[in-house]
């Protein structure tokens, strides 16, 4: 079965489809800059010239940088105000003509790398943490997701944990690996102290420099970067978009 999945991000919305058995992108993924600001009706019509792009007929899967609940979303930190109580799933089944699911995006991520990547298989608690402007989380038990966690937005000393440990909080601040990954350190072991994860994944783009900062995590989870990356919020979309 092939969906086409989309994933929404602050500064760019691309799409590819997907063959939700293996796992493998169909055709090279398609990205256009997200309209800024990022209201409802711009972003609906990038999609829909996404779905145009691949001539798409059939279901989609969007990943969303909220938390969302029977396809309704409920926080817009990195897109516009108006996102706040919006049927996204409703708005782009109009615009595009097909059946859409969408789902937060790390919970995506983190649907794509138990599938495909390094979470196959597992059993107990899985953490997945996608590091890049904020934090994600998506936590599953046996394979089973628990949606929404946003465990990124945790305070630390009075402070969210994204400017801690984020990948914007390392650039803006011009930090070491050394010192950022003992930050980091600090919110896994906070992360840890809750959930209690027999297994951490951590994914977003700074996952690919995982050995620049590895040596500074002391958490007792086995700590292991993901495989899918940068197309792991397409390809679990994708697996979202099977419920469209």
């Amino acid at each position: 079965m092939q969906v086409l999945g989309i994933d929404i991000g602050g500064s760019g919305i691309k799409g590819a489809p997907v063959d939700i058995e293996n796992g493998d992108m169909l055709a090279e993924r398609y990205r256009i800059p997200t309209p800024q600001p990022a209201k409802p009706k711009p972003v609906a019509r990038t999609i829909t010239e996404i779905a145009r792009f691949f001539d798409w007929q059939g279901p989609i899967g969007c990943g969303f940088p909220a938390p969302v609940q029977r396809g309704i979303t409920r926080t817009a930190a990195n897109v516009h105000d108006r996102w706040i109580g919006m049927n996204a799933e409703a708005l782009f089944s109009k615009a595009t003509g097909c059946p859409v699911k969408v789902i937060n995006d790390a919970d995506a991520a983190g649907l794509a790398e138990m599938a495909f990547g390094v979470g196959r298989g597992w059993k107990g608690v899985v953490l997945l943490v996608t590091i890049g402007t904020g934090l994600g989380t998506s936590l599953f038990t046996d394979g089973v997701l628990l949606p929404n966690t946003e465990l990124g937005h945790i305070e630390i000393e009075g402070k969210d944990a994204e400017l801690l440990a984020s990948g914007a909080a390392r650039k803006r601040g011009n930090l070491s690996w050394k010192k950022w990954g003992k930050q980091l350190d600090r919110y896994l072991n906070r992360l840890e102290q809750l959930v209690w994860p027999d297994l951490i994944i951590l994914g977003g783009g700074v996952s690919k420099k995982h050995e620049k900062f590895a040596p500074y995590l002391t958490v007792q989870a086995e700590i292991v970067p993901a495989q899918t990356l940068n197309e792991a919020g397409i390809i679990g979309a994708a697996l979202a978009g099977v419920a469209g």
